[in-house]
């Protein structure tokens, strides 16, 4: 059969597209669950319709609906049958749109799929086409295409038959409009729209757009030229708010929503226009368009509505259930939608009619009582609100256990009285030993949603006396009994009507007079409750109030609801009362009501009466009277009601004597007022009527007595058993300020429940003013006005007629959450500097929720709109940020807002905050580190220095000081030297250099004239000519040996010591045993014996050197070192001519003789700059 379906689809498909084109049909699923609403039949495409109910593999037969109706078996033009049940329809006649649903059976029942409405692709005319238009230059055009199609069409835009240009000011709107913001001279030319969908194409004409150059008075104001409409826009369509303002300077534009909410986050703003893709539920409101010309207080506003119909969706499906014979079973549908939905059952594809043991409950309530075994089936939840339908379906298990008895048998239902009935009846055939109890269930028989009474008792007795019945009204009954194994069939229902009885109360009269001898009377006809039976007749008395003992007495047919006193006296008292009379007799009369005839005619219009309030209640208590009553049947007249009340009481004579009458006035809507401070056992008549500024109406009359009070002396009556508190109590959350709470009324109870009390107070309180109690009559409440995101402790108690049973075991349960309903609380902001502001807050009052995110939104500009304003996110467990990067000398504005799952709460109150101007202050801790820094490398420059001449080995110099003696080309410190240029050094040490060679090779040193002696002194000296001043002090210690020679060294180291001659150290070997010479050194010897040579080199080049000599016999001691030869000189150095600090060329051939020896020992020296920047050091 697959194959065969297969083959024929392809077949009609290839018939329809033609050889040269097959179109795969597009395939729409109907079960009952979601899916679209709409499908749209495009041209050339079938649509194939799948039913797919899932009550069974293998349906027995699939029935299709178009419009409710069944499509003919046979198919049609447009329609075909598929073997696996599939409908194909294809686009070939206008027959085929409309409403398509789709009934499967089985074995185990029928299902009844959703309603998809198929639509023919279309196109119609343009019912609205662009206009020319002439705009001032800078101004904004605007032109509008309006189309109708299926699906939506798409507009777009041509300027003289070219796409309009793609720049930021042609604006393209979903909903056919151009806009074109700053308008230019090269903005003229013809526009027109081109609007297209799958049915086809179509062109409007063009308008041409004309710029003028003239006067720009009208920009000069700001006004909007385009405000926001009114829009109605189907859940998941896109909307579009339009606003186009124009104005010099150009205007600001900003959005808003009229109830105080932040727009959503997925609107998009296009241009100055809110765009929503897809419209959703929060979306509809009434948003306001402000346009505000900048660093100004002048604006101007617009405001549309938007509208958000939603096709219905079912929130809470029904559940499937297995329940055993005699059980109750209650189905429960909630859904939404815009329209709300109606909703409605069905049952096994049938809708469902309520009766005796079925009925419904609002909302979305369905209750079977006493399963039988032919309430089993599918139970579908249908909601319909004209966009659409939704639908759930449970399925329902009636279980039979074995060993349960048989129905009980020959139930009979006598009257007793008019409010009370005896029922007789057989036990069971089957399983009769084995029956623990009955239970007797009594409900009217006439009227919807009627409540359905359930009385216990034991297994010894097959009779009971319902009491508390209305009179004359029909009641059915049936019995159960009930064994260990479950609950029985019922037996076979009996209805019976209750006696009559006489009224309980009589009819509200009015009166009025037309003439001085007529007095006309009206009433209401009593209601089914207070007549107690079918009112046959009335009666009415009168008399005069001089002769109150000649009473008159008329009697009236039980239809009539008015008639006129003729030939009374004029201008004459009279008291007047009614009684309502049933086949059993007169009811109470009304309480005696004066009237005085008119004395004369009177052609005013005096024919206003405003009726009585009717179904006056009064609940007695021992202190207290609670009055209820509806309002008169010609309320309209009433401007509001005085409600009187009285003692009354009766002597032996039956004659009344009243005390004070109080009288108080109340509203129009007034419906209750509570009477206190009363005396118990008092006799009390309270009286309630209307009025107006010109009659008082007539007046609803109560007469009875309070409580008494409680005895406690008086022996205990024997109190009633309370009934049992509700048991499967069930909570749950319905939105963030609500709670559905059901429960099921007690399996067994011998008292007579009324209603239920429910208790509802905020998990864990202590105020007994948090704990609030509701009433219900059903077995469910809908709790409202509740706090969102707070836990509630909810319990449940039954109450009989005059005994208040416990309250069963809490629940709890919690609202959801919702957005918070008030801002975040005590916003402070400070500067910290110039760029940076510290903002702090507490957390909202009333979060709704658990803050997940705050939004911080800052912006220097107070009339710029929210969403250009800076936007900075925190995470919801911090109350403080530091916002960096701000502008100094700023005056800036900031609001905060928090957020919960479901969406932002409002903002917080404006704070603005003023960052100061910046200020270049110097940096003590940065100096601080510089100036430590400094003296930290100063320090340790001035102890590697004592380090380095304290540790400096001693060399000998052949000849003198030469510092070419450890190489010939480079000098210590490492600066190069060659032979006729040697270099300055940059270092802070100035250091006398010893040939270590030479004593160590062994060679003997010779005797050096004074020329070679300083050869090496020349080349310091000229390096030491530097642009800083460097002061060093050579010391030469040496043996005075010979005095002669001393003279001799002084007097030519007195003089010019230049030589002519080159002198080479390394070409003079030493004399032998001159080491030997220099171990031999007395360690005792005095260092003021040591000569001192002292050369001073300043800034301009001039080099000074002096040797103060202080002649003494004796030797000196340097470091362990005998100096053989002692010389005492003192040089000074010639004025260099060369001037440069760095570079010192020696005169070739010239030495500088001092009549050293020919070995001298030099010590280490120290070298100070009087330049904190530069040392130089001389190799």
């Amino acid at each position: 059969m697959a194959v065969e379906s297969t083959i024929l689809l392809f077949c009609l498909l290839s018939l329809f597209c033609g050889p040269s084109k097959q179109e795969k049909p597009v395939s729409v699923e109907l079960s009952c669950g979601a899916g679209p609403s709409h499908v749209v039949l495009e041209p050339g495409l079938p649509l194939l319709l799948d039913c797919n109910l899932g009550a069974s593999d293998t349906p027995f037969n699939v029935t299709w609906l178009q419009d409710g109706q069944p499509l003919p078996l046979e198919g049609g033009d447009f329609l075909q049958y598929l073997a696996n049940g599939s409908l194909l329809l294809l686009p070939t006649s206008q027959g085929v749109e409309g409403s398509y649903s789709c009934v499967s059976a089985s074995a185990h029942g029928a299902l009844t799929s959703r309603t998809v409405n198929v639509l023919l692709a279309s196109l119609s005319k343009f019912l609205q086409e662009p206009s020319p238009q002439t705009v001032p230059a800078g101004g904004a055009a605007r032109f509008k295409c309006q189309i109708e199609g299926v699906p939506t069409p798409v507009i777009t835009w041509e300027k003289d038959r070219v796409a309009v240009p793609e720049e930021t000011r042609f604006i393209s709107l979903l909903n056919g409009v151009l806009q074109i913001l700053e308008v230019t001279k090269e903005d003229e030319g013809a526009y027109r729209c081109v609007a297209s969908n799958s049915a086809g194409k179509d062109i409007s004409h063009e308008a041409r757009l004309t710029v003028s150059t003239g006067s720009t008075e009208a920009l000069n104001r700001v006004a909007i030229v385009a405000p926001p409409q009114n829009a109605t826009v189907v859940l998941g369509r896109p909307a579009v708010m339009e606003c186009m303002a124009q104005g010099q300077p150009k205007p600001l534009v900003s959005w808003s929503r009229q109830d105080g909410k932040p727009i959503s986050t997925d609107v998009v703003v296009l241009a100055t226009n809110l765009v929503i893709r897809d419209t959703r539920r929060h979306h509809a409101g009434v948003y306001v368009c402000r346009a505000n010309r900048p660093m100004t207080r002048e604006f101007v506003d617009a405001a549309a509505e938007l509208h958000v119909p939603a096709p219905p969706v079912i929130l809470q499906p029904p559940e499937t259930a297995s329940l055993s014979r005699g059980n109750t079973a209650r189905f429960v549908c909630n859904s939404s939608g815009e329209p709300p939905p109606v909703l409605h059952w069905l049952k096994d594809g049938h809708p469902i009619k309520t009766f005796r043991r079925v009925k419904t409950q609002s909302p979305g309530v369905l209750l079977i009582n006493q399963l039988a075994l032919e309430d089993a089936g599918y139970y579908q939840c249908i909601a319909d609100n004209g966009l659409g339908t939704a639908c759930a379906t449970a399925k329902l298990t009636v279980i039979v256990r074995e060993g349960l008895p048989s129905s009980p048998r020959d139930l009979s239902a006598t009257p007793f009285s008019s409010t009370s009935a005896l029922l007789i009846w057989e036990k069971p055939e089957d399983n009769s030993d084995q029956i623990i109890g009955y239970s007797v269930h009594c409900q009217r028989a006439t009227g919807s949603d009627n409540v359905e009474y359930q009385f216990a008792m034991n297994n010894d007795t097959t009779e009971y006396h319902v009491k508390e019945l209305l009179p004359h009204t029909a009641y059915t009954f049936f019995v159960v009994a009930y064994s260990p194994m479950g609950a029985s069939p019922p037996s076979l229902p009996v209805t019976i009507e209750m006696l009559e009885d006489v009224p309980s109360a009589p009819p509200q009269l009015s009166i009025a007079s037309t003439s001085p001898s007529d007095i006309r009377l009206m009433w209401h006809p009593l209601s089914s409750q207070n007549s107690r039976g079918t009112v046959t007749r009335y009666r009415i008395e009168y008399s005069t109030l001089d002769q109150v003992d000649s009473v008159f007495s008329v009697e009236v047919g039980g239809n009539e609801t008015q008639f006129t006193l003729r030939e009374l006296q004029p201008n004459q008292a009279y008291r007047l009362r009614i009684a309502a009379g049933t086949g059993v007799g007169f009811g109470v009369s009304s309480e005696w009501a004066q009237h005085q005839t008119l004395a004369h005619y009177n052609h005013s219009d005096h024919s206003m009466v405003i009726f009585a309030p009717t179904e006056l209640k009064v609940r007695a208590r021992v202190k207290s009277l609670n009055v209820t009553w509806h309002p008169s049947p010609n309320h309209t007249l009433v401007s509001g009601y005085k409600l009187s009340c009285r003692e009354v009481e009766a002597d032996e004579s039956a004659n009344e004597r009243t005390t004070l009458t109080h009288t108080t006035r109340l509203g129009k809507k007034a419906r209750y007022h509570l009477l206190t401070r009363l005396v118990p056992d008092r006799q009390y008549e309270v009286r309630v009527w209307g009025y107006n500024k010109q009659i008082d109406g007539a007046a609803a009359v109560w007469k009875g007595r309070t409580d008494k009070a409680h005895d406690k002396t008086s022996p205990l009556l024997l109190p009633r058993p309370p009934p049992l508190p509700p048991s499967s109590i069930q909570a749950m959350a319905n939105s963030s300020t609500s709670i559905w709470l059901r429960w099921e009324k007690p399996r067994f109870s011998n008292v007579r429940i009324i209603n239920y009390t429910v208790r509802c107070s905020p998990a864990g309180t202590t105020n007994a003013s948090l704990v609030s109690y509701y009433t219900s009559s059903s077995q469910e409440i809908l709790l409202g006005a509740l706090r969102p995101f707070t836990r509630y402790e909810l319990a449940v108690q039954s109450n009989g007629v005059d005994v208040v049973g416990p309250f069963s075991g809490t629940v709890e349960e919690s609202t959801l959450s919702d957005r918070p309903s008030t801002p975040p609380e005590e916003l402070r902001l400070s500067a910290l500097d110039s760029s940076s502001v510290r903002a702090s807050w507490r957390p909202p009052l009333e979060p709704n929720g658990i803050i997940i995110n705050y939004r911080i939104l800052f912006s220097g500009n107070l009339s710029k709109p929210e969403h250009l304003w800076e936007n900075l996110s925190q995470d919801g467990s911090i109350t403080s940020v530091e916002v960096q990067g701000l502008s100094s000398d700023t005056h800036y504005f900031f609001k905060l807002g928090a957020s919960t799952e479901v969406g932002p709460g409002p903002y917080s109150p404006i704070k603005d905050v003023y960052t100061p101007l910046q200020k270049y202050e110097l940096d003590i801790h940065a100096v601080t580190g510089i100036i430590v820094g400094v003296c930290l490398g100063l320090i340790c420059i001035l102890l590697c220095m004592c380090f380095s001449f304290r540790n400096g080995k001693s060399r000998e110099v052949s000849g003198g000081l030469d510092s070419t003696a450890v190489t010939p080309q480079y000098r210590r410190g490492g600066c190069p030297v060659p032979s006729n240029a040697p270099e300055c050094s940059n270092s802070h040490e100035l250091e006398t250099l010893m040939p270590p060679g030479s004593q160590e090779s062994g060679q003997p040193l010779e005797e050096a004239s004074e020329e070679q002696s300083l050869m090496g002194l020349e080349d310091c000296l000229c390096t030491s000519v530097c642009s800083n001043q460097v002061e060093a002090k050579v010391i030469v210690h040496s043996e005075l040996s010979d005095p002669g020679r001393q003279k001799e060294a002084e007097s030519t180291t007195r003089g010019p010591s230049l030589s002519e001659d080159r002198y080479s150290l390394l070409s003079q070997p030493s004399p032998p045993g001159e080491g030997d010479a220099l171990k031999k050194l007395s360690l005792t010897q005095s260092p003021s014996s040591l000569p001192l040579i002292k050369l001073v080199a300043h800034h301009n080049g001039e080099l000074q050197g002096m040797a103060d000599i202080e002649p003494q016999p004796d030797m000196g001691l340097t470091n362990g070192f005998h100096s053989p030869k002692t010389v005492h000189s003192v040089l000074r150095s010639e004025h260099l001519e060369n001037g440069d600090s760095r570079h010192c060329h020696s005169a070739p051939g010239k030495a500088i003789s001092a009549g050293l020896s020919p070995a001298p020992f030099v010590s280490s020296g120290f070298v100070h700059t009087t330049s904190a920047a530069h040392g130089y050091l001389c190799p």
